[in-house]
């Protein structure tokens, strides 16, 4: 999505006239909280995936320039967001324990496996890798050769793992609005592509995740020029026949936020379905790092 210049000159135009468009959207139900993140560092923003901890605070962000953060959110008595305490970026590492270099650091999702190891998904070479801790060097998944015939600049973008620990990801284009989303599942140390999602209109696949609830929850992204950003959370059932028609949960208003890319699926002290993402600030300084959280239905 960095490389896309035309996306940051109609970003550019659309702010002009403020952040939210002349309009002044407003979000849809379940909205909780958008807390604009800032942290004065060259290093920070490019945000592309998320993952919130079971308590609600800790949280782990991974930037699309094959970096990640880990951070502390305070919240208020309703739950709202009142501070992040942010720790330094830091460089991701290859299977050598070197950091990765340009053209292979393009990492997109992230995905937290029961174990507490976490997969990292690239749209730019087109890979998953494993890592034991962040901060150690990678292990290499193998990649099947539909990786390699995956649209440039348009990769593995949505990366979620289950609680058996089998692995998914997706494109973030399927090839056309009439043709469904392939979806790659990695078990037994082998990938397969029997699954599909549908797909709906325009809306492109940039994040997905499991719930607590066992639901497979997936963030789409249509971008409208001059007008900004929507935003789409459906939610799937998996089944032995594989994922359902699915259901959305939620559509943003066209320049309601930024360019929300990762989002991570839990539940509140209350019990609440709980949606927490993040938006790509393509690292200009007319975009924001937002964090927005909705509550869902269960």
């Amino acid at each position: 999505m960095r490389r896309r210049a035309f996306l940051a000159v109609t970003a550019a135009l659309v702010l002009v006239a403020g952040p939210e468009g002349s309009a002044s959207p407003t979000p849809p139900p379940g909205f909780l909280d958008a807390f604009t993140w800032k942290v004065d560092t060259p290093r920070f923003g490019g945000f592309s995936g998320i993952e919130v901890a079971k308590n609600g605070r800790d949280i782990t962000v991974l930037s699309d320039r094959g970096a990640y953060t880990t951070a502390q959110i305070t919240r208020d008595e309703a739950g709202r967001i009142i501070s992040i305490a942010t720790n330094p970026m830091r460089t991701l590492q290859d299977a050598e324990g070197a950091a990765l270099q340009p053209g292979f650091s393009d990492s997109e999702g992230i995905a937290l496996a029961p174990d507490g190891t976490i997969y990292v998904s690239f749209e730019g070479h087109a890979r998953v890798l494993h890592y034991a801790t962040l901060d150690g060097p990678a292990k290499n998944l193998p990649s099947p050769p539909g990786f390699k015939a995956l649209q440039a600049n348009s990769a593995l973008e949505a990366l979620a793992v289950d609680a058996a620990g089998t692995l998914y990801t997706l494109p973030e284009r399927s090839g056309a609005e009439q043709k469904p989303f392939p979806v790659y599942r990695f078990k037994g140390g082998k990938w397969d592509k029997k699954l599909q999602i549908p797909r709906l209109g325009r809306y492109l696949a940039v994040g997905a995740d499991f719930g607590p609830d066992g639901k497979f929850y997936l963030l789409e992204r249509d971008f409208r020029g001059l007008a900004g950003f929507s935003s789409r959370l459906r939610r799937f059932t998996l089944g032995p026949k594989g994922f359902d028609q699915g259901e959305v949960l939620l559509q943003t208003p066209v320049g309601l936020y930024d360019n929300l890319e990762g989002v991570s699926i839990w539940r509140d002290a209350a019990g609440h379905l709980t949606a927490t993402m993040v938006s790509d600030d393509n690292f200009k300084f007319f975009l924001r790092s937002q964090i927005v959280e909705y509550q869902l239905p269960d």
